[in-house]
């Protein structure tokens, strides 16, 4: 990953950095500071800097082990949510697109918190529909194909393979689902900017002279990637629900509601050893979630790196200090001036 121009790995670069694709641009946390950084039609690059101290900082019980991966998943969907919205006001989507009717009614009555207040209510509606895919779908399946081989004299009881099959299915319904959505135009440019994410900071962690050219030469694949995540929950999730009961389904689901917790505080703590440490151990519980991001990465252009770059080093001012220099002087570095709004993410 290195050229002539690179140096030794500086200590404490790995996991220090972090981010989040958004619509036509990129997001980069480092610490309480956020840079977001979009690219216009027209070419110019708008940036906003924020800052936002983790609620895990303001209540040392939200630290400990388990805990903290399920207080920074919820941090993390509500900040990501936040900092998309913002991505979509900073290209003027919410006042360029035509509304429909029952549109123009919530405009009016909600103003400028139109876009939010609906995005909010697609939101809700995509939990009840993940919930009935995830949750309901696969065991109704397995419980379904249980019958059939009882019915054809094949098998009496699929004992715990009915965990294994049902586990299997989730997987399949997930990558399915992110299989149709790369098929789109529009989500196809948002997995490009993915995939410029990961380059840039794999570049930044492999102690390279941030560059287009740099980047674009390092692994677009990154064991800390949300995409890496939600596998291992995937995986955790089989041996976690296998404890729980086959009787009635409402409940069965309910209890694995209960369990989520567990389940994602678990994966949490696998993922940050897993962004530090390679062993036989991570390789192994990691490569299904590398595998995936070869669906959502992409190969970005070096445009897309540029935006990348130029938010990682506005998360890192103390590091990259020609760019609170240089700033002032290029109307696309800062197109938009540093502001304290609350809708950036982590």
């Amino acid at each position: 990953m290195k050229d002539k121009k690179s140096t030794a790995c500086p200590a404490g670069r790995l996991g220090r950095v972090g981010g989040q694709s958004v619509l036509e641009g990129i997001m980069m946390k480092c610490g309480d500071r956020i840079a977001l950084a979009v690219r216009e039609e027209n070419g110019n690059i708008k940036l906003e800097t924020d800052t936002h101290v983790s609620i895990r900082k303001k209540h040392k019980i939200l630290s400990i082990p388990l805990v903290r991966g399920v207080a920074n998943f919820v941090e993390s969907m509500m900040l990501s949510y936040k900092t998309l919205m913002r991505s979509a006001y900073m290209l003027g989507i919410d006042d360029t697109e035509e509304d429909s009717k029952f549109e123009a009614w919530l405009r009016a009555k909600l103003g400028s918190k139109f876009l939010e207040i609906l995005t909010g209510i697609s939101m809700v509606l995509g939990v009840i529909l993940a919930m009935a895919l995830f949750l309901y779908l696969p065991a109704i399946a397995t419980t379904g194909l249980e019958k059939l081989l009882r019915h054809l004299g094949v098998l009496e009881s699929l004992g715990w393979f009915r965990n294994l099959i049902e586990g299997l299915l989730k997987i399949g319904i997930f990558v399915a689902y992110i299989s149709l959505c790369s098929l789109m135009k529009e989500m196809r440019r948002t997995f490009e900017y993915h995939g410029a994410e990961h380059k840039t900071i794999a570049c930044y962690e492999a102690g390279m002279e941030l560059t287009p050219e740099n980047a674009m030469k390092c692994t677009r694949f990154h064991p800390r990637c949300g995409t890496s995540f939600i596998f291992v929950i995937l995986i955790l999730s089989i041996l976690i629900n296998s404890l729980v009961p086959w009787g009635n389904l409402a409940f069965r689901a309910l209890y694995k509601l209960l369990l989520l917790p567990v389940v994602v505080g678990l994966g949490f703590e696998f993922i940050a050893y897993a962004g530090k440490h390679t062993n036989i151990f991570t390789r192994i519980l990691s490569a299904p979630g590398l595998w995936m991001q070869r669906i959502t990465t992409r190969e970005p252009d070096e445009g897309q790196l540029e935006v990348a770059i130029l938010a990682l080093k506005h998360a890192m001012p103390e590091e990259f200090p020609e760019i609170a220099e240089a700033a002032p002087e290029s109307n696309e570095a800062a197109d938009t001036p540093e502001t304290t709004d609350d809708a950036q993410n982590a």
